[in-house]
């Protein structure tokens, strides 16, 4: 049975105790498919597609991987920053090369990559609209990556920035870090992030992959193992 990696950043990575109730939403993943199919969640806090190559985490999946595997590349909010040159990624240069380095890795082991465009970030417009420009241009360029490489995308920007949009401003507000002074040990000043996930956006953004999976056709092989939910 296939495994399927996530390479990515905090937005999908494993949270310890002292972080909860902030979660990634590649936690969660697993319980949408049947258990044949293993989801090993190597996204990490604060990697971009560069520092995630250069610390060797890439390598050490392609150390595991196995023909028929899947490798989940969801990247772009590290990607950004233009402050830290170790992170950095120009949207239309070194992050299409970058991702292109991803895919090939997978392809030349006999595996599938598959492509994640950056959850959107709960940032609004000014007349209320999920802000298009939520992970600045990343998005747009895996979605010209994977047009170009033919690989298979998942476009969770969009499908994060509808459940944004329907759940309005205030209604949005729970999915992400948002706690008063007091109210979590963890956070005892509170927080105010609308970046990571609360345990509920965690889980809705894994339904919201589990979805994608069942709607792209060149992920067939993968409908079989996927709850009825994921259907919906």
């Amino acid at each position: 049975m296939p495994t399927l990696y996530i390479a990515g950043d905090s937005t999908a990575a494993l949270k310890g105790a002292e972080a909860k109730p902030m979660a990634g939403w590649g936690e969660y993943l697993q319980t949408h498919f049947s258990p044949e199919v293993i989801i090993d969640n190597r996204a990490i806090n604060g990697r971009s597609t560069k520092s995630f190559l250069t610390e060797g985490r890439l390598a050490d999946i392609e150390r595991d991987f196995q023909p028929g595997d899947y490798l989940l590349i969801q990247f772009g909010h590290n990607d950004e920053k233009q402050e830290d040159p170790l992170r950095y990624t120009d949207p239309d240069n070194e992050y299409r090369h970058n991702l292109r380095l991803y895919i090939e890795s997978a392809r030349s082991r006999g595996g599938n990559p598959v492509l994640l465009t950056s959850v959107s970030r709960r940032r609004f417009t000014a007349d209320g609209e999920p802000d298009p420009l939520a992970v600045g241009a990343y998005p747009a360029a895996m979605r010209s990556v994977a047009e170009e490489t033919g690989t298979p995308l998942l476009d969770i920007f969009a499908a994060s920035q509808q459940l944004y949009r329907k759940l309005g401003i205030p209604g949005s507000q729970h999915l992400l870090m948002h706690l008063p002074p007091g109210q979590h040990p963890n956070y005892p000043d509170g927080v105010t992030d609308d970046t990571h996930f609360s345990t509920e956006g965690a889980n809705r953004i894994a339904a919201l992959v589990a979805v994608a999976i069942r709607q792209c056709t060149a992920l067939a092989e993968l409908h079989a193992y996927l709850h009825k939910e994921a259907a919906r």
